[in-house]
């Protein structure tokens, strides 16, 4: 599979490094310095491309993938209020789009079991919830999108929460997201059921960046040769 890496700092580099010892082709590789070499040509020569950039470039770049006929799997977080014009591009040019805040696969099992979590907490409203998440102070974004998306998670099946919010809530409708940034800290999210008796935590500490870097590139493997708009769910559940 011929990859084009949209992103190449950190993440790319761990992608790369994955790609390769997998037996595929990394056949463009793009960051703030070489900009000008993201060309239509030089996109079409790759199978499927993979996404890892800011908030300010991200929704750009896919928009790219998307009409040059390329599949792009995206993992850049604070854009998502554009989503609805990527899904409606992949819908206009029949391509194909698989997002996630987060491609680790512990995260993302991480993710049903916070879902199954607040769907048992639904009935019992004497524990209120919280979350906390650590990220190095690199990280442009707070909350993280990881967050962001176990927010909402929460959010749809607790029913008592009507909103998040990046400070201690002010009222019982608000989740309280608590953002800190130290280093070294590739990502730890931590959630948190309170009551008067006891606290139910669940907790996922990533170690380094494989296991997104990983996913990714299993991501990107599945996104091969389909058409539409998926998750990592998809590619873990089907």
């Amino acid at each position: 599979m011929k990859i084009a890496l949209i992103g190449y700092g950190k993440m790319g580099h761990a992608i790369e490094e994955i790609a390769l010892a997998k037996g595929h082709e990394i056949v463009l590789k793009v960051n703030i310095d070489n900009i000008q070499e993201f060309t239509t040509d030089a996109i079409k020569k790759a199978d499927v491309a993979i996404e890892f950039t800011g908030p300010e470039t991200a929704f750009d770049n896919i928009i790219k993938c998307i009409e040059n006929g390329v599949p792009v799997v995206s993992g850049s977080t604070g854009w998502l209020d554009k989503l609805k014009e990527v899904e409606d591009a992949v819908k206009d040019k029949d391509g194909a789009f698989l997002y996630s805040s987060n491609y680790s696969i512990g995260v993302n099992l991480f993710f049903e079991v916070n879902t199954y979590l607040a769907r048992l907490m639904k009935d019992y409203p004497e524990y209120d919830v919280q979350m906390e998440e650590i990220h190095h102070t690199q990280k442009k974004d707070a909350p993280s999108g990881t967050a962001i998306s176990l927010a909402r998670q929460i959010l749809e099946n607790l029913g008592r929460k009507k909103d998040w919010v990046n400070q201690p809530a002010a009222n019982n409708e608000e989740l309280s997201i608590i953002s800190k940034r130290v280093d070294p800290a590739p990502g730890t999210h931590v959630i948190t059921y309170t009551s008067d008796i006891d606290d139910i935590e669940i907790k996922h500490t990533a170690h380094n960046r494989k296991g997104f870097a990983s996913g990714a590139v299993v991501a990107a493997e599945f996104l091969n040769d389909r058409k539409g708009i998926y998750s990592m769910r998809d590619v873990l559940f089907g």
